[in-house]
């Protein structure tokens, strides 16, 4: 059971604002997660960003989330960089905003987060790391990427079994601004939005 504010916001997102284009962007990881539902067979999801550090976070919390929403098991949800930096702030207040409880479990330069959207599952856990990391699957999973630059500069992700682009503006152009919390929640809430239609997608035996 999700907390009842992301729950709220889950519903409250509308997945008909979503283009025809977009759609087709996303169809690729609909696809993916179908036929290993059908197979039931384990589903890991690996977003991938450059610095593992906005985009790569959020949508891997909202993955894990909107699959716990739709009741679709088995799926696991990872992250990861061409280069290790740090969870931005303002990524983990975007989250926070939508009611997820987040803890920092370490205080370094590139701090461990437990991210928790229910009370009876385990936390999801955010922390920069290159996307072969030891924590991440190094086979038969989904390379997501979810930035440009990591999408042409990646052009090989050893292990993985299939590779979806499915690029975001970086919120970071905002950052120092008056309006870098709301274009974060902003680009939070599109990565919601865009994941709901996803697993809303997706049919259970």
């Amino acid at each position: 059971m999700l907390y009842y504010q992301i729950k709220a916001q889950v519903e409250q997102l509308d997945v008909n604002s979503i283009s025809a284009d977009r759609k087709e962007i996303l169809q690729p990881l609909i696809d993916f997660i179908q036929e290993k539902v059908t197979q039931n067979q384990i589903i890991n999801l690996n977003f991938i960003c450059t610095h593992n550090s906005r985009r790569s976070h959020l949508s891997q919390v909202w993955a894990q989330t909107l699959a716990s929403y739709f009741n679709i098991k088995n799926v696991f949800c990872y992250s990861g960089g061409t280069e290790a930096t740090a969870l931005f702030p303002s990524a983990a207040q975007a989250l926070q905003s939508s009611g997820f409880k987040i803890s920092k479990l370490s205080v370094e330069s590139n701090p461990v987060y437990a991210i928790k959207y229910s009370e009876t599952v385990h936390p999801v856990i955010g922390f920069s790391k290159t996307f072969d990391n030891d924590f991440n699957p190094t086979s038969e999973f989904a390379a997501i990427m979810t930035c440009s630059s990591a999408d042409k500069g990646c052009p090989f992700i050893a292990g993985a079994e299939k590779r979806i682009p499915m690029t975001y503006e970086d919120p970071k152009a905002f950052d120092n601004t008056p309006q870098q919390a709301e274009k974060y929640k902003e680009r939070s809430l599109q990565i919601a939005n865009e994941l709901k239609y996803v697993f809303s997608n997706i049919k259970v035996k």
